[in-house]
């Protein structure tokens, strides 16, 4: 049995990319335990401690400024949320963590949803967001859109988020190899973000961590440029977490930048982690928390500002690049309609 601190070591970066005029991406890196959201050193190299740690990418879409607001709304109220409610809960167990996680994500999603309403400059916009959150020694990842986590461990390299995209939804069905998925027009299509709609299917999975894991989490226009064995090949090769982000931005970059672009790297080491021995599965792992499921004390709700978080970027979004409701049903139809209409 281990003992002792999980010790966190992170850094994140943004770039608008060549063809963007603005940056609608937003990430954010948190120590849940003292209530700090930076890229200050006190953060960048920390134990995790009885509340946790934070890490998050949102990729904003809806075009002006939308796409950025409610990617910097989804960050914020998740952060909020988690400090104010989940930091004051009396049982911090594990399983809460994991509900306070998915309940972050819900209620982003509500209060987006509600400005935009409210809005109507802004009315259309969304964001995807992949949440991922350290307990113990164990990582928890609330996924809604595309932007995706991998874990690299002895350096093999394992996607551990399903993007909920059309394509994706194909290649389950068997109607498209991952390999046409990638180079697929429609890649892009997502089918379901935080904001345009009042409630959201948030999936909750979960990873045992070991010694020297590493997690990068990114938005599509670093996925969609760069395959995920180049990232296990460049977080090989660079000397710091600052200079992975750095290489893989410039990549992407070099392959045209057609998207805001996003990565951070977060590397795991210390005395509360096991050695990896090959025994552990990796991959996208269902946290057993059930549909509808409530704590046992009333809920609170956060409904306040959090304090400023100075990682976001300040560029000043992309088109949108996703359908909704009758558009998306459409499209998954006629495309499914072609596919079968082909064999």
């Amino acid at each position: 049995m281990t003992t002792g601190p999980v010790q966190v070591s992170v850094f994140g970066k943004t770039d608008v990319g060549r063809t963007r005029d603005h940056n609608e991406d937003t990430f954010l890196v948190a120590d849940l335990t003292s209530r700090l959201a930076s890229l200050q050193p006190e953060v960048r190299d920390h134990a995790v401690g009885a509340r946790g740690s934070l890490f998050v990418v949102a990729d904003g879409m809806g075009g002006a400024a939308a796409g950025e607001v409610a990617s910097r709304m989804a960050a914020d109220l998740i952060f909020g949320h988690l400090t104010t409610v989940w930091g004051e809960d009396q049982a911090p167990t594990a399983h809460q963590f994991a509900y306070r996680l998915k309940e972050a994500v819900e209620l982003a999603n509500s209060r987006i949803h509600v400005h935009a309403k409210e809005h109507p400059d802004v009315r259309g916009m969304g964001t995807t967001a992949t949440v991922a959150g350290v307990f113990g020694p164990d990582l928890y990842l609330a996924q809604v859109g595309d932007s995706r986590a991998y874990l690299v461990r002895q350096s093999q390299i394992t996607q551990i988020t399903k993007d909920q995209s059309l394509m994706q939804r194909l290649v389950e069905a068997g109607e498209l190899t991952e390999e046409e998925a990638e180079h697929s027009e429609r890649r892009n299509i997502i089918l379901q973000a935080l904001g345009p709609d009042p409630r959201v299917k948030v999936d909750l999975t979960w990873q045992p961590l070991r010694r020297g894991d590493l997690l990068v989490l990114c938005s599509d226009g670093l996925s969609g440029q760069v395959r995920k064995e180049e990232i296990a090949q460049i977080a090989s090769e660079a000397p710091s977490l600052l200079e992975l982000c750095a290489r893989l931005i410039d990549l992407a970059n070099t392959r045209g930048g057609p998207d805001n672009i996003t990565a951070v790297a977060v590397r795991f080491t210390g005395d509360g982690l096991s050695e990896p021995d090959g025994a552990t599965a990796v991959g996208h792992q269902v946290y057993p928390l059930s549909e509808g499921e409530s704590t046992t004390e009333p809920v609170p709700v956060y409904t306040g500002s959090p304090a400023p978080v100075p990682v976001h970027p300040d560029h000043p979004g992309h088109p949108h690049r996703i359908l909704f409701g009758v558009l998306l049903l459409l499209a998954l139809a006629a495309a499914l309609f072609r596919l079968l209409a082909g064999h």
